[in-house]
């Protein structure tokens, strides 16, 4: 098994750990209402997806 010869230093492990980030959650435009939704999800505001309406709203 891999075991690190060095302790790594704290700026080391930080800088590192800097380049984590959260990114954003990718909204796509409903084609009836134009409300932000999910790609490839039914419209919650709405309830179509494709064009065709899925749920009764």
């Amino acid at each position: 098994m891999a075991v690190p010869k060095r302790r790594m230093s704290r700026s080391n492990t930080r800088s590192r750990r800097a380049q984590w980030k959260a990114t954003r959650v990718a909204t796509a435009p409903c084609q009836q209402c134009h409300s932000p939704k999910l790609p490839h999800t039914v419209c919650p505001v709405c309830g179509t997806y494709n064009g065709r309406q899925i749920i009764e709203v």
